[in-house]
């Protein structure tokens, strides 16, 4: 599924009161596959409002969606986001440029008014994470008509894991079609491997300190990926350089917080990245998913995201925004690889429909 038809809504009981916001992402014929209701706590009516609309967004990007049509009953969010009223909000201001930097990110999209009585389905699941007082969700078709085997991922860490949860919470939602064979951390002393534990993933570890030398570090990586018979490995803040055997070429993928070709290379991993980044003023940046060889960060790009480099960033908070980017690009590029639609040529990943 490549289009989508979106319907959201948002509200609060109370104004401000206990909120939440709605969304029903759609195929092209207008047939229902997705709803949630992703309930707020104590908000405003509009904030509830563009926090349906951010996460359908969000949602509709991860499932790999690049053209949408969005329909809500809020006349005010729609003139607001077509630019014929200025949002004066302080607190809707954020939301607001959150939800212009994912419409853009989308091939085309349009957002459009529709009156309450077409739009009860949202409505429904607003008013469902209200009375809950917890998100709520409903899959009514399979996802996508595209034929998509499950696959086998190794995930492989060198610090916290919150790639690897992300992905996982993909996995358990339902928007992947894979499994997570293994976790191999390069440390044993992150968190990651605590947050493995208890999401009940397996896990290895295998330290590169504990090897002669990179070959056989690289070959103790390459039996533990053979064993668990993993079809794609995905590197989550992996910091380690490992020689990659040749039947895993295509197979395996990084992800990497700037713009590659730009601050990429050996030594521009994390708040080194960030940093870079600001010092010399940019004022985009983002993240890039690509195919992995032996050098650093030089594979074939399969996906980049932007975000905005706001005046008085730091590294923590352009990390922030970068990340948010980096949680819808991954997942997308694991479901175009399991959907079959990437292919190497030469230095270009060429993305089939």
């Amino acid at each position: 599924m490549t289009e989508a038809i979106i319907f959201t809504d948002g509200g609060s009981r109370g104004n401000p009161g206990i909120g939440a916001g709605g969304y029903v992402i759609c195929n092209n014929k207008g047939t229902p596959v997705k709803a949630k209701g992703v309930f707020l706590g104590d908000c405003t009516n509009n904030y509830a409002e563009y926090t349906g609309l951010i996460k359908a967004l969000e949602d509709a990007a991860s499932l790999g969606i690049n053209k949408v049509s969005v329909f809500t009953d809020s006349q005010l969010l729609v003139r607001q986001i077509k630019g014929e009223y200025k949002v004066k909000s302080e607190n809707l201001k954020p939301l607001y440029d959150r939800a212009i930097a994912l419409l853009k990110g989308f091939k085309s999209w349009k957002v459009d008014h529709v009156y309450r009585e077409k739009n009860s389905h949202a409505d429904a699941m607003a008013n469902k994470a209200m009375d809950k007082q917890k998100d709520v969700e409903e899959i009514f078709s399979k996802l996508d008509s595209v034929s998509e085997k499950k696959i086998k991922l190794a995930i492989l860490i060198s610090g916290g894991g919150t790639t690897m949860l992300n992905i996982n919470e993909h996995i358990t939602a339902g928007r992947l079609n894979a499994e997570i064979s293994i976790v191999i951390s390069s440390r044993s002393d992150v968190k990651g491997i605590e947050r493995a534990k208890k999401a009940n993933l397996p896990i290895e570890i295998i330290r590169k300190k504990d090897f002669t030398d990179i070959s056989c570090f690289s070959g103790a990586i390459a039996d533990v990926l053979d064993k668990c018979k993993v079809d794609l490995v995905i590197q989550a803040g992996w910091l380690c350089l490992w020689n990659i055997p040749e039947k895993y070429t295509g197979r395996v993928m990084n992800i990497h917080p700037a713009l590659l070709p730009s601050f990429g290379g050996q030594g521009m991993w994390g708040h080194h990245v960030h940093e870079a980044v600001l010092a010399k003023g940019c004022k985009v940046s983002g993240c890039t998913v690509h195919f992995c060889t032996n050098e650093y960060d030089k594979g074939p790009i399969i996906i980049q995201k932007t975000c905005p480099v706001e005046e008085g960033d730091n590294a923590d908070t352009l990390a922030e925004r970068v990340f948010q980017q980096e949680c819808i690009a991954y997942p997308q590029a694991i479901k175009l690889f399991a959907q079959q639609k990437l292919k190497i040529d030469g230095q270009v990943v060429r993305i089939l429909k």
